[in-house]
């Protein structure tokens, strides 16, 4: 047998286009097609993909940690990494052991009485002709306080949470021991002619995270700080308590602050009227001194998020990924407003440059 010469059957396939406008509109029915088969892959893979943000960002705390260590110790990079890992682990296992017992019995007090005084204004607030009958109050009452008894018994029955915690340690760990390989990874990715531009846009964007971080860092080390001071002067049970939980939830700038001042109050009341009112007073006078003394200070030197769109984001973020994107809705919001401000001044710059050679 013989293929010298194949028989080819003559005329077009009923599947082959040849009309060049018809091709056109395919290939952009093909780009349509991929786009929306990438966000359906991404809002598919969103939990995974906040954790790898979410360990991007803890390196950029190493990395910030790292190079502010690198100004007074002419040491390697990896040497400064252990040493930033090795006195934040110490200063954890530190706080736990010195407050580990008092802070474990604190809570358990915290929730009682958060529990208690939810029973106590539902049941007011029935008598008033608010809210339902007796027989639901309950029911809403654990309803409320769902979020807080699962963030009160976090340590004994989160055990997805803890794995995601280390996933993201380790993530961030990983990135923070040798970055440059994974930016060159990425820029790898990126075509010849968008390399350049790409690899500002990344540096701007790093730096942006650190000095982000870095200032909220400060900002909850003091605001917990000076509200556990504070609570513990003016007589309010569980200061202590009280002052880790808002330094923690002063990382979510606005929803932080209002949790952390339910929590004041709720408490002062439970130990009576005068500590229940000077709780609500020193509420307002640390978080008036934070938020007109500390963060424009800090944000001069930092990042300035404009208030309304930060909050709108943890709005849009809590919604769409939960707890962990309301979490990190500021990173993600400096991170954009970063690159957007950059494209700005690329064409601001290009058009400049046009204006220039028309004169």
């Amino acid at each position: 047998m013989s293929d010298a010469h194949p028989h080819v059957v003559q005329g077009a396939s009923p599947n082959e286009v040849r009309n060049p406008e018809t091709r056109a509109e395919m290939r952009r029915a093909a780009v349509w097609i991929g786009m929306v088969c990438a966000v359906a892959l991404v809002v598919l893979l969103v939990q995974p993909l906040l954790i790898i943000f979410a360990g991007l960002v803890f390196a950029s705390m190493l990395d910030g940690g790292v190079r502010l260590l690198g100004r007074v110790l002419p040491i390697g990079r990896g040497w400064r990494l252990l040493i930033v890992c090795l006195l934040t682990v110490a200063f954890l296992m530190g706080t736990f052991y010195l407050t580990g017992v008092q802070v474990a019995a604190q809570f358990s007090q915290l929730r009682a009485t958060l529990e208690f005084q939810a029973v106590r204004v539902t049941g007011w607030l029935t008598q008033q002709g608010l809210m339902p009958g007796a027989s639901d109050v309950s029911d809403i009452a654990q309803q409320a306080l769902g979020s807080v008894g699962r963030l009160t018994s976090w340590v004994g029955t989160a055990a997805g949470a803890l794995t995601t915690f280390f996933m993201i340690l380790v993530i961030g760990l990983f990135i923070a021991m040798d970055p440059r390989v994974y930016d060159r990874g990425l820029q790898w990715m990126i075509p010849q002619d968008q390399r350049h531009e790409f690899a500002v846009v990344v540096q701007r964007m790093s730096h942006t995270l650190r000095r982000l971080l870095a200032g909220r860092l400060l900002g909850m080390a003091f605001e917990g700080v000076l509200t556990a001071i504070a609570l513990w002067l003016v007589g309010v049970p569980m200061a202590l308590i009280l002052g880790i939980l808002t330094g923690l939830l002063a990382f979510i700038p606005n929803i932080g602050a209002f949790i952390s001042g339910a929590l004041m109050v709720a408490v002062g009341f439970s130990a009576g009227l005068n500590t229940g009112i000077a709780a609500i007073v020193v509420y307002f006078v640390v978080q008036t001194f934070d938020g007109y003394v500390v963060i424009p200070m800090v944000a001069k030197r930092t990042v300035d998020l404009p208030p309304a769109l930060t909050l709108g984001t943890q709005i849009l973020a809590s919604a769409l990924f939960g707890i962990l994107g309301l979490a990190l809705a500021d990173p993600m919001t400096a991170m954009v407003k970063t690159a957007l401000e950059r494209r700005s001044e690329k064409v601001e710059d290009e058009e400049g440059g046009a204006s220039e050679g028309i004169a």
